[in-house]
């Protein structure tokens, strides 16, 4: 009877999150004019990133969500034609990542054939997609290991208030290495969340076998050499970064002195204000204290995975730079929603524990994705 509890409020859990993507699907088929199996992909991501958002509140997971859509980056991925080589990205998506979920979540997959599932699901990976850098498949795989990752964080490291919940185990550290596997597969510049990877669970104290850091590090070195191949540029390499900005000249390669020149760092800021406004940028670095106060783990490891890509950012030199920094853009988007929530919280308890006044904080939040959404329909 336990067990029947636990998987009805298991796929309780879900239904928020399935109907958050399916209002994404329906905006970015009929406002988006998107093809119906990118427009799928793009939901799932939606989908995901309010599954991770659902632990303060569905509302928020909404808002979050569709702050994410209507960013311009991710938006920017709407419209156009389905080629055949997204199709066969998408149908390898479905083939293996619902077989490979099954699996792991069922418990028919255990630590004594971890290595060879990790071969096979790779292999078959690579045999389908033939690395083609997809853009939609790396969002998609980013906000999965994020899901899986906040869930090993905040499981592991709980506050003492919450609510006691089934601690990570086997599902959770196969699902993680599956997901980075074949998120270098597909771009080897997925290597970037590595870092916030090992630092969520080293801090979340898990029982790791030395094969499975093994795995980790054979990825990593995959990674960082297909960005080295893919970026790294002799020619533009040690090129000095103030001349090249000050001519305005835009490569897809690294300039390696881009981190010290302070027009970069302006580049950075304004990039991200240009997703979410000036009240983003403000909501994400209030979001940030506040969950590194609760959460102190789950602060450090957003934080660690959030500089990676602002690190790509300063020395990559592509037009590139918004659509390539997404999974960035998604954990921006979950510190400025829990900056809501925390804003929510203090409100609530400053008018004598009124509901009204988090429902207050949530109708502010409203306000961004209705900004981002009147720009993509030229209202604004």
């Amino acid at each position: 009877m336990q067990i029947n509890t636990y998987r009805r409020s298991t796929i309780a859990r879900y239904i928020p999150a399935i109907l958050i993507g399916a209002v994404g699907f329906l905006i970015f088929t009929i406002v988006g004019h998107t093809p119906i199996l990118r427009a799928l992909g793009m939901a799932v991501t939606i989908s995901g990133v309010a599954l991770i958002l659902q632990r303060f509140g569905v509302i928020l997971a909404l808002i979050g969500g569709l702050t994410l859509a209507f960013s311009p980056a991710f938006w920017s991925q709407t419209g156009g034609e389905d080629t055949r080589l997204l199709v066969l990205i998408s149908l390898a998506l479905l083939a293996v990542i619902p077989v490979a979920a099954f699996l792991i979540w069922t418990n028919r997959i255990n630590q004594k054939i971890l290595i060879p599932a990790v071969v096979i699901i790779g292999l078959v990976f690579w045999l389908f997609i033939d690395s083609p850098r997809s853009l939609r498949v790396t969002t998609l795989l980013s906000t999965g290991l994020l899901y899986i990752l906040f869930d090993v964080i905040l499981t592991s490291n709980p506050r003492p208030d919450a609510p006691q919940e089934i601690l990570p185990d086997t599902r959770h550290t196969l699902s993680i290495i599956i997901l980075l596997l074949m998120g270098v597969i597909n771009d080897p510049l997925f290597v970037l969340l590595a870092p916030a990877l090992i630092v969520g669970i080293y801090q979340s104290k898990l029982n790791i076998s030395k094969w499975y850091w093994g795995l980790i590090l054979i990825v990593i070195i995959l990674g960082i050499r297909g960005v080295i191949i893919q970026y790294a540029d002799t020619d533009w390499l040690l090129r000095s970064a103030a001349a090249t900005e000050a001519s305005g000249i835009r490569v897809p390669y690294f300039i390696a002195d881009g981190w010290r020149e302070a027009s970069r760092w302006v580049y950075l800021i304004n990039l991200v204000r240009s997703q979410f406004t000036d009240i983003g940028i403000i909501l994400g670095l209030v979001g940030l204290a506040r969950l590194s106060r609760w959460y102190p783990v789950l602060g450090i490891t957003t934080l660690v995975a959030y500089g990676a890509y602002s690190l790509f950012a300063l020395i990559y030199f592509g037009k590139d730079s918004s659509v390539l920094l997404l999974p960035m853009m998604i954990i921006h988007v979950l510190w400025m929603t829990y900056a809501i929530y925390a804003l929510g919280q203090w409100l609530q308890k400053s008018f004598a524990n009124r509901i009204e006044a988090t429902w207050l904080a949530t109708a502010v939040f409203t306000l961004l994705p209705l900004v981002l959404l009147a720009r993509i329909i030229g209202v604004l």
